[in-house]
């Protein structure tokens, strides 16, 4: 059995390899660990991943690889396993059913599972497949022991003993019943919302733009909901959002902004656009791809009970000095490893298994 020291070890080398690939530059670092093998191969990787899914720009996976690289640090990873007493006797079989909303969208729950001891039995989303299975076989470069522990399949899960899985509301039903024997993490939809108080400066809308727009805004901790003041004067917000005119130039997303505007304009609903981005009324937390939803509030007070009778909906509540647990403006997308999906301990569920 590989030691929880060696665990880490394996995953930081596996981050100092990442660092080569950053959104500034990519560039071939000295004394990175069977880089002559990985290297190359990899950014073809990149490029496939690219090839197979449009939304999967190469800016996007870099982001995803940059924060994967800050995270996989020896200090960041000794946090995160001293979080949970790990002391598993009897390793088991963990299966993961991943999404593919986002580039490598399922690698915490794989790190989850390894880093505790356990197998991992991998069902990749078709729309994210290439990147994962490349980096599981550095780790079984520079940790042997891991060779027979991590497998990826296509076919019925079979052969394990415990499962998390990701997927909409209506796969989530499907997923309890079918895995109701076996212990489980089990996640539906959910969206980040922002509370707009009217203390917030050029600054922070600015910063908002990145938790809005990033991944193009199909991450669970995507903005795609806006609280605001009665009062609240929305050009405030689209000057922020103006740093990111540019994603207009993307044909999917400008495919999509125009649909959705059409279907919006035939339905006659009230819509305030300034071309790349609709912001619309409305209670529902999942809003369309170029299109924030917005909810008037009345006082503070009201707004905090609806968040928290709503928690089971939301993944990331942004706001400035307004809430306990709040994330900073332009920080969802830049999550702590302690920072669980669904507020799940994965690890606490892992050792317990």
């Amino acid at each position: 059995m590989i030691t929880i020291q060696n665990r880490i070890t394996a995953f930081a080398k596996l981050g100092a390899f990442l660092a080569q690939f950053s959104v500034d530059n990519i560039k071939k670092i000295e004394n990175i660990e069977h880089n002559e093998i990985f290297f190359d191969g990899f950014l073809h990787q990149i490029k496939i991943a690219q090839e197979n899914n449009s939304w999967f720009t190469k800016d996007n996976i870099l982001f995803t690889l940059n924060n994967w690289s800050n995270s996989l640090k020896t200090s960041n990873l000794n946090t995160f396993t001293e979080s949970v007493h790990l002391d598993i006797k009897s390793p088991k079989r963990v299966a993961i059913i991943m999404a593919g909303n986002i580039p490598l969208v399922g690698f915490h729950d794989f790190l989850s599972v390894l880093i505790s001891g356990h197998s991992v039995v991998v069902k990749q989303s078709s729309n994210d497949k290439h990147l994962l299975p490349f980096l599981a076989k550095y780790l079984e470069y520079v940790e042997e022991a891991f060779q027979g522990k991590i497998t990826f399949t296509e076919e019925k899960l079979t052969n394990f003993d415990a499962v998390i899985a990701t997927g909409s509301n209506n796969t989530a039903r499907y997923f309890e019943y079918y895995f109701k024997d076996k212990p489980s993490i089990i996640r539906k939809n959910r969206n980040s919302v922002a509370v707009i108080t009217g203390n917030e400066t050029e600054e922070d809308f600015i910063n908002l733009a990145d938790d809005v727009f990033q991944y193009f805004g199909l991450g669970c901790r995507s903005v795609s909901k806006l609280f605001v003041p009665k009062d609240f004067n929305f050009d405030h917000f689209f000057n922020g959002m103006y740093a990111k005119k540019d994603i207009i130039n993307n044909a999917k997303y400008a495919n999509n902004y125009d649909y959705n505007k059409a279907v919006y304009l035939m339905s006659l609903f009230d819509l305030l656009e300034n071309g790349f981005l609709m912001i619309k009324e409305d209670e529902s937390y999942a809003s369309p791809i170029a299109t924030i939803f917005y909810e008037y509030y009345d006082n503070e007070i009201d707004l905090k009970i609806k968040l928290h009778q709503d928690r089971e909906k939301i993944q990331c509540i942004v706001a400035k000095n307004f809430i306990e647990n709040e994330i900073a403006f332009g920080q969802t997308q830049h999550p702590e490893l302690t920072d669980f999906a669904d507020g799940v301990n994965t690890l606490e569920f892992l050792s317990k298994i």
